[in-house]
């Protein structure tokens, strides 16, 4: 059976589009000579892969308005993947992660490059920069594959607002997944935890995973009122869900799938809402253990197996997915009240309900 994120050959196509828009922001820079050949490099390596559920949520969103398949609107769900490159680039500077889609993080190739090389100066501080220069350019390629998609001008228009608001958005909430990383949650109420882990969800995650490309899609295509704000439910409960599996495969998921070592969520000190139920769940010993080993970069395999254990038996596992199936159920019950949506449009949206929520990476 085809995935969804295959359907129209989507996945096939947003890859042709990366890589002409990276043939042709190679020429742009040819002038300035190979010295920036590392920036390409790493973000033609990080774009080669990923499931492109971004571009598939902003497509579909177009289509569910109505609208027929285009180039254009190719071109347009494509921004989706660069903006996501940048956030995936910056965030890894930020959690000091060491590996991206089984590669090594942006930051640690270009110090590398510059160890290798025998250049002067600190490798890492080399790499940091490089990589947050390497995230920018993706911002910048974004606006432009915006600007110039091909669609309509009065198309683009009604979909930049929920772009503009996107953008901001991450940033901010990438800033507060950086603030509760250093708030204290010692002697905070289980239900205060848990909903500080919610608010990061919902601004640094949900809404750009699903929520906005999918309603740029659709306001671009002329879905308005309460179709729009139905999808808008779908979109928000989708991503939610989204990334509460992606917690769970950070701590429980198999490297050859997730790209990034077992456990690795555990040694960067996630405060994600998996570990907030944690804390309420477990008996004291078993929050000591959280206390004195989440975060510690040097975890080994028997302490991530110990956490894990802790994690399981306090029942968060349990909590974490019965409320993925329950944001799943709400996703479907608001694409089913999207009466004005598309019959081309609506089972793809359905079966990517599924793929959001998959057990798997």
């Amino acid at each position: 059976m085809t995935s969804p994120l295959d359907e129209a050959d989507l996945r096939a196509r947003v890859q042709a589009c990366i890589d002409a828009e990276l043939r042709h922001q190679s020429g742009v820079l040819d002038e300035i000579g190979p010295d920036v050949t590392d920036l390409l490099d790493r973000i033609g390596s990080l774009l080669a892969g990923g499931k492109r559920l971004r571009a598939a949520f902003l497509y579909w969103g177009h289509r569910a308005a109505g609208r027929p398949d285009s180039e254009a609107l190719v071109r347009l769900a494509t921004a989706m993947e660069f903006f996501q490159a940048a956030a995936l680039i910056h965030d890894d500077v930020m959690d000091d992660s060491d590996t991206r889609r089984g590669m090594p993080a942006a930051h640690r190739a270009l110090a590398a490059a510059h160890t290798e090389r025998g250049w002067g100066g600190d490798d890492e501080r080399f790499g940091l920069a490089g990589a947050i220069l390497a995230g920018n350019l993706c911002l910048s390629w974004t606006d432009e594959l915006v600007a110039t998609s091909g669609l309509p001008v009065e198309d683009v228009a009604r979909g930049r607002e929920v772009f503009d608001r996107m953008r901001t958005q991450l940033m901010a909430g990438q800033f507060l997944d950086v603030v509760d990383s250093v708030r204290p949650w010692d002697g905070l109420p289980a239900q205060e935890r848990v909903a500080r882990a919610q608010r990061v969800i919902r601004y640094k995650s949900a809404k750009y995973t699903v929520e906005h490309p999918l309603l740029i899609g659709a306001a671009s295509g002329g879905l308005a009122g309460d179709d729009l704000a139905h999808l808008s439910s779908y979109g928000l409960d989708l991503g939610h869900a989204f990334q509460l599996r992606d917690d769970l495969l950070g701590v429980f998921g198999d490297p050859e799938s997730t790209g990034k070592p077992a456990g690795d969520d555990l040694r960067e000190g996630k405060r994600t809402v998996l570990i907030a139920h944690t804390l309420s769940g477990t008996d004291d010993a078993g929050r000591e253990l959280l206390r004195s080993h989440l975060g510690r970069a040097d975890l080994d395999t028997t302490a991530v197996d110990a956490l894990r254990a802790v994690i399981t038996d306090s029942g968060a596992v349990d909590a974490v997915e019965d409320e993925i199936t329950a944001l799943a159920t709400r996703a479907r019950t608001s694409l089913a009240a999207a009466t004005g949506v598309s019959p081309d449009a609506r089972p793809v949206l359905d079966a990517l309900i599924d793929v959001s929520t998959a057990r798997t990476a």
